[in-house]
Protein backbone atom coordinates (compact mmCIF):
# COMPACT_ATOMS: atom_id res chain seq x y z
CA UNK A 1 0.00 0.00 0.00
CA UNK A 2 1.33 3.15 -1.14
CA UNK A 3 1.61 5.87 1.94
CA UNK A 4 2.09 9.61 1.69
CA UNK A 5 5.03 11.77 4.16
CA UNK A 6 2.41 14.48 6.46
CA UNK A 7 4.33 17.65 6.80
CA UNK A 8 4.07 20.16 8.83
CA UNK A 9 4.15 24.02 8.14
CA UNK A 10 7.59 24.17 8.50
CA UNK A 11 8.05 20.87 6.02
CA UNK A 12 9.02 18.65 8.43
CA UNK A 13 7.40 15.06 8.96
CA UNK A 14 4.89 14.61 11.20
CA UNK A 15 3.17 10.91 9.83
CA UNK A 16 2.36 8.96 7.10
CA UNK A 17 -1.00 8.37 5.79
CA UNK A 18 -2.34 5.69 3.00
CA UNK A 19 -2.26 7.41 -0.50
CA UNK A 20 -5.30 5.73 -1.10
CA UNK A 21 -6.97 7.93 1.74
CA UNK A 22 -5.14 10.86 2.05
CA UNK A 23 -6.96 13.05 -0.67
CA UNK A 24 -10.41 14.51 0.54
CA UNK A 25 -12.11 17.20 1.35
CA UNK A 26 -9.41 18.33 3.99
CA UNK A 27 -6.26 16.81 2.61
CA UNK A 28 -3.62 17.09 5.15
CA UNK A 29 -0.15 19.19 4.29
CA UNK A 30 1.92 16.55 2.61
CA UNK A 31 4.87 15.93 0.61
CA UNK A 32 5.01 15.33 -3.16
CA UNK A 33 7.14 16.37 -6.35
CA UNK A 34 6.74 17.53 -10.05
CA UNK A 35 8.78 16.98 -12.67
CA UNK A 36 8.69 18.46 -16.02
CA UNK A 37 10.89 16.40 -18.57
CA UNK A 38 12.78 18.04 -21.49
CA UNK A 39 14.42 16.44 -24.59
CA UNK A 40 18.24 17.71 -25.95
CA UNK A 41 16.28 20.86 -27.75
CA UNK A 42 14.48 21.60 -24.98
CA UNK A 43 10.87 20.54 -25.71
CA UNK A 44 8.80 19.90 -22.97
CA UNK A 45 7.13 16.34 -22.29
CA UNK A 46 3.48 17.04 -21.31
CA UNK A 47 0.61 14.35 -20.32
CA UNK A 48 -2.77 14.59 -19.77
CA UNK A 49 -3.87 13.00 -16.52
CA UNK A 50 -5.55 9.83 -16.75
CA UNK A 51 -9.46 10.49 -16.97
CA UNK A 52 -10.51 8.00 -13.96
CA UNK A 53 -7.63 9.91 -11.16
CA UNK A 54 -9.23 10.69 -7.78
CA UNK A 55 -7.81 14.26 -8.29
CA UNK A 56 -7.83 16.30 -11.20
CA UNK A 57 -8.68 13.82 -14.05
CA UNK A 58 -8.30 14.36 -17.59
CA UNK A 59 -6.47 17.26 -16.99
CA UNK A 60 -3.38 18.66 -19.02
CA UNK A 61 -0.19 19.09 -16.89
CA UNK A 62 3.55 18.56 -16.52
CA UNK A 63 5.09 15.59 -16.99
CA UNK A 64 4.46 13.66 -14.00
CA UNK A 65 3.62 14.47 -10.25
CA UNK A 66 3.79 11.64 -7.30
CA UNK A 67 4.23 11.36 -3.83
CA UNK A 68 7.77 9.72 -2.33
CA UNK A 69 7.53 6.80 -0.03
CA UNK A 70 8.51 7.90 3.43
CA UNK A 71 12.46 7.65 3.68
CA UNK A 72 12.65 7.31 -0.03
CA UNK A 73 14.82 10.38 -1.77
CA UNK A 74 12.57 12.56 -3.78
CA UNK A 75 14.79 12.04 -6.83
CA UNK A 76 14.53 8.33 -6.48
CA UNK A 77 11.00 8.99 -6.32
CA UNK A 78 11.16 10.84 -9.48
CA UNK A 79 12.81 8.10 -11.69
CA UNK A 80 10.29 5.64 -10.11
CA UNK A 81 7.27 7.41 -11.15
CA UNK A 82 8.58 8.16 -14.54
CA UNK A 83 9.50 4.18 -14.97
CA UNK A 84 6.15 3.65 -14.10
CA UNK A 85 3.74 6.19 -15.56
CA UNK A 86 5.79 6.93 -18.73
CA UNK A 87 8.25 3.79 -19.33
CA UNK A 88 11.01 5.59 -19.88
CA UNK A 89 14.67 5.65 -17.44
CA UNK A 90 16.26 8.32 -16.27
CA UNK A 91 19.42 9.43 -15.03
CA UNK A 92 19.46 13.04 -15.50
CA UNK A 93 17.31 14.91 -12.34
CA UNK A 94 18.01 18.11 -10.94
CA UNK A 95 15.93 20.02 -8.55
CA UNK A 96 14.82 23.66 -9.63
CA UNK A 97 12.01 24.40 -7.14
CA UNK A 98 12.90 22.96 -3.98
CA UNK A 99 10.36 24.59 -2.18
CA UNK A 100 7.17 25.15 -4.04
CA UNK A 101 3.63 24.79 -2.49
CA UNK A 102 0.46 24.79 -3.24
CA UNK A 103 -3.30 23.94 -2.55
CA UNK A 104 -5.92 22.97 -4.76
CA UNK A 105 -9.44 22.64 -4.43
CA UNK A 106 -11.65 20.62 -7.52
CA UNK A 107 -15.18 21.46 -8.05
CA UNK A 108 -16.13 18.34 -6.14
CA UNK A 109 -14.36 19.67 -2.90
CA UNK A 110 -11.59 17.52 -2.96
CA UNK A 111 -8.61 19.39 -2.05
CA UNK A 112 -4.24 18.70 -2.83
CA UNK A 113 -2.21 20.20 -0.72
CA UNK A 114 1.35 19.83 -0.84
CA UNK A 115 5.02 20.94 -0.82
CA UNK A 116 5.69 20.04 -4.33
CA UNK A 117 9.88 20.29 -5.32
CA UNK A 118 9.95 20.70 -8.88
CA UNK A 119 12.81 18.76 -10.69
CA UNK A 120 14.23 19.39 -14.50
CA UNK A 121 15.00 15.99 -16.07
CA UNK A 122 16.50 15.64 -19.41
CA UNK A 123 16.21 12.34 -21.23
CA UNK A 124 17.10 11.07 -25.48
CA UNK A 125 15.52 8.16 -24.93
CA UNK A 126 12.91 5.54 -26.52
CA UNK A 127 9.22 7.62 -26.89
CA UNK A 128 7.21 7.57 -23.81
CA UNK A 129 4.67 4.35 -23.22
CA UNK A 130 2.25 5.51 -20.83
CA UNK A 131 0.42 3.63 -18.41
CA UNK A 132 -3.60 4.46 -19.20
CA UNK A 133 -4.37 4.13 -15.70
CA UNK A 134 -2.04 7.26 -15.13
CA UNK A 135 -1.68 8.88 -18.17
CA UNK A 136 -4.70 9.41 -20.68
CA UNK A 137 -2.02 10.45 -23.31
CA UNK A 138 1.39 12.66 -23.63
CA UNK A 139 3.08 14.87 -26.17
CA UNK A 140 5.91 16.86 -26.60
CA UNK A 141 6.08 20.33 -27.21
CA UNK A 142 8.65 23.45 -27.21
CA UNK A 143 8.82 25.09 -23.83
CA UNK A 144 8.78 28.38 -24.97
CA UNK A 145 5.66 28.23 -26.93
CA UNK A 146 4.01 26.28 -23.95
CA UNK A 147 5.09 28.43 -21.61
CA UNK A 148 3.69 31.50 -22.99
CA UNK A 149 0.55 29.67 -23.92
CA UNK A 150 -0.01 29.26 -20.62
CA UNK A 151 0.76 32.70 -19.39
CA UNK A 152 -1.72 34.07 -21.94
CA UNK A 153 -4.38 31.89 -21.16
CA UNK A 154 -4.25 29.69 -24.09
CA UNK A 155 -3.49 26.55 -22.84
CA UNK A 156 -5.62 25.39 -20.07
CA UNK A 157 -3.36 23.66 -17.16
CA UNK A 158 -3.28 22.12 -13.59
CA UNK A 159 -3.56 24.65 -11.22
CA UNK A 160 -0.10 23.66 -9.54
CA UNK A 161 1.42 23.40 -13.34
CA UNK A 162 0.52 26.93 -14.10
CA UNK A 163 2.08 28.34 -10.79
CA UNK A 164 5.33 26.80 -11.66
CA UNK A 165 5.12 28.08 -15.19
CA UNK A 166 5.21 31.24 -13.69
CA UNK A 167 8.16 30.68 -11.56
CA UNK A 168 10.35 28.38 -13.83
CA UNK A 169 9.97 31.76 -16.52
CA UNK A 170 11.85 33.21 -13.81
CA UNK A 171 14.62 31.28 -13.72
CA UNK A 172 15.60 31.89 -17.91
CA UNK A 173 14.16 31.46 -21.36
CA UNK A 174 16.01 27.58 -21.78
CA UNK A 175 15.07 25.27 -19.72
CA UNK A 176 18.48 23.24 -20.25
CA UNK A 177 20.11 26.46 -18.54
CA UNK A 178 17.88 26.73 -15.49
CA UNK A 179 20.53 26.85 -12.52
CA UNK A 180 20.37 23.63 -10.25
CA UNK A 181 18.99 24.83 -6.58
CA UNK A 182 20.85 23.50 -2.96
CA UNK A 183 19.13 20.23 -1.92
CA UNK A 184 19.16 22.09 1.49
CA UNK A 185 16.40 24.37 0.62
CA UNK A 186 14.50 20.93 0.07
CA UNK A 187 11.93 20.50 2.53
CA UNK A 188 13.11 19.29 6.03
CA UNK A 189 11.33 15.84 5.61
CA UNK A 190 13.22 15.09 1.82
CA UNK A 191 15.87 12.68 2.92
CA UNK A 192 17.81 14.31 -0.71
CA UNK A 193 18.73 17.10 2.02
CA UNK A 194 21.48 15.35 3.93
Amino acid sequence: MEQVVLLDDAGRAVGIEPKATVHTTDTPLHLAFSSYVFDPDGNVLLTRRAMDKITFPGVLTNSCCGHPAPDELLTEAVRRRLRQELGIDVTDIEVVLPSFRYRAVMDNGIVENEICPVFRVVYDGPAPVPDPSEVHDAEWMDWTEFAEDVVEGRREVSLWCREQVLQLRQLGPDPLAWPVASVSALPHAAPDRS
